[in-house]
């Protein structure tokens, strides 16, 4: 019988919310308690950088389920409640407002927070991660803003490329020589440099902040560059503090095997905390992309009701900038020595590239091809199984990707 237990579910983001939405659609009937800092109900972050900032969006579009949704499943949403204690021997978590809750099975989905600098006049700077975020974000950057971007990753990026939609004057600053080169290597960081600086974009690379002022970023080295916003895009961090504290296995994450079970059989981790030892690619993964949570969430819950359920999916993200569409799967080691196979027009922009090592497919980028994602998925998993592909043929568009195999 489940109707006497409780499930605790500690962080109302899109992993949580999914969680709690296969709980009831696996049969669960017990009581479901949803708890989140944040005063909104459950959401996705892709939008926050992308069509919500553009201003293309509904204001509902983020948003995992209709409000309702919540009260019609029996899930009690608890927004604008932290959770600041787990005790594991007791099964409770406590509030910040001093209400004690007791579970029979508890998941972590506290997602991540920024990453910050330490210099002087750090705190002017916005930083995107939230609804609000966004929300404060697009009403500072319009028409004639002067912007500077810290930080050439995915969010950097996305926020630049809406910045100059809106018709703000951007200027990016990133301590590597390419946008994005420790994530793509040189040669695809290329790419989204391009496409940028073809936008108006100003980058300064290889280059440190030495402080924030009222209207200025000042570099090492002296150069200042006006602002009169700045945005700060340097990472997250995943929030593992109550874990930590509870005497969990942390670890750049909170490690988790392929059921997303941490060290305390009671007690699950997904979404951006989650250190997975996962069983294709034999190796702990922790991903902080969108797909991870939508996928990750179920997972937990199903683990959760006993039932055999693995985190075995390929990691997956994607990315809109300007006229650019991408979709990458895969995993390539920090160590590996890969070599990157072009199918396609680089110059034009639409093409796959697929990073190979050995002869097998360790991850693939298609760009402005769709409907590819699941063949290039298959290629990797090939690979992972032993499987290797002649990269003349692989790099020959006559050549269907899915007869690559055959």
């Amino acid at each position: 019988m489940t109707a006497d237990r409780t499930f605790v579910i500690v962080g109302a983001g899109l992993a949580g919310a999914k969680a709690a939405e296969t709980l009831r659609g696996e049969g669960f009937e017990g009581r479901i308690l949803l708890i989140g800092s944040e005063t909104e109900r459950p959401y996705e972050r892709p939008p926050l950088s992308k069509g919500l900032l553009l201003g293309t969006a509904d204001r509902d579009e983020p948003f995992v389920h209709p409000e309702s949704w919540y009260a019609e499943n029996n899930v009690e949403l608890r927004t604008g409640v932290t959770v600041t204690e787990i005790d594991p021997a007791a099964h409770t978590v406590r509030t910040a407002d001093g209400e004690t809750i007791g579970y029979d099975k508890l998941l972590l989905a506290t997602g991540a927070s920024p990453r910050t600098i330490p210099v002087q006049g750090v705190d002017r700077a916005l930083t995107l991660r939230t609804y609000p975020d966004s929300d404060r974000i697009a009403a500072q950057v319009r028409e004639g803003t002067k912007l500077v971007v810290i930080g050439a990753g995915w969010i950097g990026l996305e926020v630049a490329a809406a910045a100059r939609e809106r018709g703000a004057q951007v200027t990016i600053v990133e301590s590597a020589s390419l946008p994005l080169q420790r994530v793509l290597g040189d040669q695809m960081a290329s790419v989204f440099a391009k496409i940028h600086r073809e936008h108006g974009v100003d980058f300064r690379f290889d280059a440190q902040i030495e402080e924030i002022t009222a209207d200025r970023v000042r570099l090492a080295g002296g150069e200042e560059l006006d602002a009169d916003e700045v945005i700060l895009a340097v990472g997250v961090a995943p929030n593992v503090g109550l874990a930590t504290d509870a005497g969990l296995a942390v670890d750049n994450g909170v490690l988790v095997d392929a059921r997303l079970r941490t060290s305390d059989p009671d007690i699950f981790a997904a979404g951006d905390i989650a250190a997975v030892d996962h069983p294709l690619l034999h190796t702990r993964v922790r991903v902080e992309h969108w797909a991870n949570a939508l996928n990750g969430g179920p997972v937990a819950a199903k683990s959760m009701l006993g039932q055999d359920a693995e985190q075995d999916f390929l990691p997956y993200f994607f990315t809109d900038q300007y006229d650019l569409g991408m979709e990458y799967a895969g995993w390539v080691a920090a160590d590996a020595k890969p070599e990157v196979v072009i199918r396609g027009d680089l110059d034009g922009r639409e093409f796959i590239a697929f990073w190979t090592q050995d002869g097998k497919v360790l991850a693939g980028m298609n760009v402005n091809v769709w409907d590819v994602s699941d063949q290039i998925q298959d290629l990797i998993r090939a690979g992972l199984k032993g499987t290797t592909v002649d990269a003349a043929r692989l790099a020959d568009p006559e050549v269907p990707l899915d007869g690559l195999l055959s």
